[in-house]
């Protein structure tokens, strides 16, 4: 069985957040958004998206990224979100069915 290896990103917010004024967060929110089209746009990110009705109101959002867990790390470490402080990351390999989202996985394991 052929599987493609994705990469994901969950985002949470921490529990001691940064404090920041709402016009700074506004600002903040649009850098992060920008960041996250530079992700799709560059090809490393899939998609990428904010939750609604989670269970659990710390959990932000989700990335699908096509890079490496390691290269995911790094690429998101430079999210203006996560830099200041107001989001945490949570980074690991999603396995599915090999063409399941396209052509482009991070990699392709092959399984007996």
């Amino acid at each position: 069985m052929r599987l493609d290896a994705y990469t994901i990103v969950l985002l949470r917010r921490p529990k001691d957040p940064t404090e920041m004024s709402e016009r700074e967060l506004e600002a903040l929110q649009r850098d992060h958004l920008a960041f996250n089209a530079r992700m799709r746009e560059a090809g490393h990110a899939l998609v990428s998206g904010p939750f609604a009705d989670q269970p659990d109101e710390s959990w932000r959002g989700i990335s699908i990224f096509r890079t490496s867990v390691e290269q995911t790390r790094v690429l998101v470490a430079n999210d203006p979100s996560v830099r200041a402080g107001r989001l945490e990351v949570d980074v690991f390999t999603w396995l599915m069915p090999a063409g399941s989202l396209g052509d482009r996985p991070a990699a392709t394991i092959e399984e007996d």
